[in-house]
């Protein structure tokens, strides 16, 4: 075991792709692609050859047409060479029969760094593949869930290259993995559910998953052969190679679980790899290079699936997030206060994630919906969020170890899902879900890796024991999904445009309100200069005249009456200011021809920035209600953002289209530039702030500020949808009337 053992520091940085071997199953030999030469040749080749393969060195390639036999005489392996060349591609010539002492052969042909790879096989097919594959496929795609794909993908592997275990091993977050399918002879133990180490598949053996979409080890007890060359001191690059040498390590690791011969199959998912088709057999098998890429469809069509059905499965839950947030946005244009509409109909804010409860803390009042922690808890909680985080939206399935006290609430909320809806006043929202006490059945204990070798260090080498080790997971809750955190965003946008159009509604009226009050001013100085003169004068000489003596009875009740007329009109001027009112000039709406005012602005934003390169594609584009210069600035900075943030990839497209959806128009101005983090998207809109990746581009931070507001003075709606290096999607909508 000691001569497997490897550094732990080195050993996910062990080279497996210059192993300076390759399996005993074939040969190799290179050719240097300036020279035309033999660079590098297997050691084993003498066995098929007949010629010691040294004396092969610095040959030039045609020499081996001296040691095979061709379908075509008068084709050479060199003439095979030249053909891949021009075409700059060998799949078309793979693999390429031949014989070597009146057994048949493949010619697989492969490029490295520096030279051409020609790998020899034998051919050991003996039914018909076509056929095959096309039943396996078939009956594999019956699966209708993911579960059930996985299920028949394992199936039909097993029957068509017979191997006595196939398991579809699922990587998870960490880089671990599960059996999440298995099918197997009877006498086997069933691997199905147990988890292995991410140390069991380091990261370098995963990123050659992703280039070598099949991998056999025919032998687990047969001896590679060298590489031998001229060039000591420049390994030979595998990295592209069939009969690359496996790590000791990952030898041993095989033969600690009694396996004789393995063979896998990626499984890519978005670009990314997904898992792997896993075959175990427990004695010496070998399937050639047909059947392997027999294989490697079956896998890129279980891969096309997993993608399709896991698409399928997320999105119907992403389409009752959809409909959740309709209904919330309906249910607070109808209703009056925010946490009505919000937690007290059928559909409420509990639905717009899978959570069990849900906490609204908004205008200094707290509302909740089912299971959730004491009031003093939630209130707690949401202090520590507001003092803990700066992101708009933070999410967690483990609580408890970063915020202590919620271990006291962990069987409620061992998982929380917060949207701030205002930081001055910490209003907000928080989804929990409950602990979710989990039993994983690890292939062995994970915890000890590594084991002391004789110097006393400690070695990473391949465990012995593959024992069912169980370990209990507490203080966990169910992950969160990608859509739930996405639905969260998208309930908030909703809230917080509802928040701004009230609070504008009351802008608006507190500008009137200061727009009464100064007309009010003004009535008031003029009835007090150009009224209450004179009437004061009236008042005043009336009051004299009393006091003259000769005036008689009948005098005095007539001055009497005007000082009570004066005191009168007094009172009448006072209620008249009551009376003053207040007017608000309104924008001017018109008909707005968006077809020839999209095109017109267009034409000047590519002319601004220079944007020959970016393609421009116009959807349908009906007719608004609006002020026509305004809506032109809209479109002018959504045009100018979409083409100045695209302008860094290779084909920068911007599409704009809209749809009637009810009341509403709804446009959209879509790009596939750098996007906008998630962690930024309570500022999009703000005046002055920009993104930090970003900031070597040249901008201001008011132009989305300009739209939301022109947007909004016409009682509309804005929004978007962003994914970092995928692009953005702005949305504004108008009213139809």
């Amino acid at each position: 075991m000691n001569k497997f053992s490897v550094d732990l520091t080195n050993c996910d940085k062990e080279p497996i792709h210059i192993p300076g071997k390759v399996q005993s199953h074939g040969f190799l030999i290179a050719v240097d692609k300036s020279t035309g030469k033999i660079s590098y040749i297997s050691e084993n080749a003498q066995a098929f050859l007949n010629c010691p393969p040294k004396d092969l060195l610095e040959m030039p390639l045609n020499i081996i047409d001296k040691f095979i036999k061709q379908q075509d005489p008068h084709f050479s392996v060199e003439d095979l060479l030249k053909l891949g060349i021009i075409r700059k591609s060998f799949d078309a010539i793979a693999p390429h029969p031949l014989e070597i002492n009146d057994r048949p052969f493949y010619l697989v042909i492969t490029s490295s760094s520096h030279d051409w790879l020609l790998e020899f096989e034998p051919v050991t097919l003996q039914y018909d593949l076509q056929s095959s594959i096309g039943r396996s496929a078939s009956a594999m795609l019956q699966g209708k869930s993911v579960s059930a794909l996985l299920k028949r993908a394992a199936t039909e592997v097993k029957q068509l290259i017979g191997y006595d275990r196939v398991m579809i091993y699922k990587f998870l977050d960490d880089g671990h993995g599960e059996v999440v399918a298995e099918e197997k002879e009877e006498k086997l133990e069933p691997f199905f559910g147990l988890h292995y180490p991410a140390s069991d598949i380091p990261k370098q053996a995963r990123e050659l998953y992703k280039l070598n979409l099949t991998r056999l080890i025919a032998n687990v007890n047969t001896l590679d052969a060298e590489i031998i060359t001229f060039r000591d001191e420049h390994p030979l690059d595998l990295t592209n190679s069939s009969l690359r040498a496996v790590s000791p390590i990952h030898i041993q690791y095989l033969k600690n679980m009694g396996v004789q011969s393995s063979f896998s199959i990626s499984l890519i998912s978005h670009g990314e790899l997904w898992g792997l088709i896993a075959c175990h057999n427990y004695s010496p098998k070998f399937i050639d290079y047909k059947a392997r890429e027999g294989s490697k469809l079956i896998g890129q069509i279980l891969s096309s699936a997993l993608e399709y059905r896991q698409g399928e499965e997320d999105s119907e839950i992403v389409q009752q997030f959809k409909e959740t947030a309709n209904i919330l946005s309906d249910q607070l244009n109808r209703d009056k206060y925010l946490t009505d509409a919000l937690t007290c109909h059928k559909r409420t804010i509990l639905n717009v994630t899978k959570a069990t409860g849900v906490a609204l803390v908004f205008e200094n009042e707290l509302k909740t919906i089912g299971e959730v922690p004491d009031s003093a808890d939630i209130l707690e909680l949401a202090e520590w969020l507001k003092s803990s985080t700066d992101e708009s939206v933070y999410y967690t399935h483990r609580l408890s170890e970063i915020f202590h006290p919620a271990k006291n609430y962990k069987n409620v909320a061992s998982g929380i899902l917060s949207c701030s809806l205002s930081k001055e006043l910490n209003e907000m929202i928080i989804w929990f879900k409950p602990e979710q006490i989990e039993t994983v059945n690890w292939a062995g204990n994970p915890e000890k890796p590594v084991t002391p070798s004789e110097n006393g260090l400690l070695s990473l080498s391949p465990r012995k024991s593959f024992e069912t080790w169980a370990q209990v997971v507490n203080n966990t809750s169910e992950k969160w999904l990608q859509e739930e955190i996405s639905s969260v965003l998208r309930i908030r946008e909703i809230i917080i445009t509802d928040l701004n159009k009230k609070a504008n509604e009351i802008r608006l009226l507190n500008e009137k309100l200061q727009s009464a009050y100064e007309e009010l001013d003004t009535f008031s100085y003029t009835i007090s200069h150009d009224l209450r003169t004179p009437l004061t004068s009236i008042k005043t000489y009336a009051e004299l005249m009393l006091k003259n003596k000769s005036i008689d009875e009948n005098g005095r009740k007539m001055l009497g009456r005007i000082l009570a007329g004066a005191d009168k009109m007094n009172f009448l001027i006072k209620e008249i200011l009551n009376l003053a009112r207040v007017g608000r000039s309104e924008i001017n709406f018109e008909t707005v021809e968006m077809q020839a005012l999209v095109q017109e602005v267009s034409v000047e934003v590519w002319s601004a920035f220079k944007a020959d390169k970016a393609e421009l594609i116009l959807g349908q584009l009906p007719d608004i209600k609006g002020d026509k210069t305004m809506i032109a600035q809209v479109f002018t900075n959504l045009l100018g953002n979409a083409v100045k943030y695209s302008l860094m990839v290779d084909k920068p497209k911007i599409e704009v289209s809209a749809y009637i959806d009810g009341n509403e128009t709804i446009y959209a101005v879509k790009d596939n530039g750098i996007g906008i983090d998630n962690r930024y998207y309570d500022r999009v809109f703000e005046l002055f702030k920009r993104m930090d990746n970003v900031k070597d581009i040249e901008g201001t931070g008011v132009g989305l500020a300009i739209v939301k507001r022109v947007v909004e003075k016409h009682n509309g709606r804005v929004w978007f949808e962003s994914k970092l290096n995928v692009g953005s999607t702005f949305y504004v909508a108008f009213k139809n009337n």
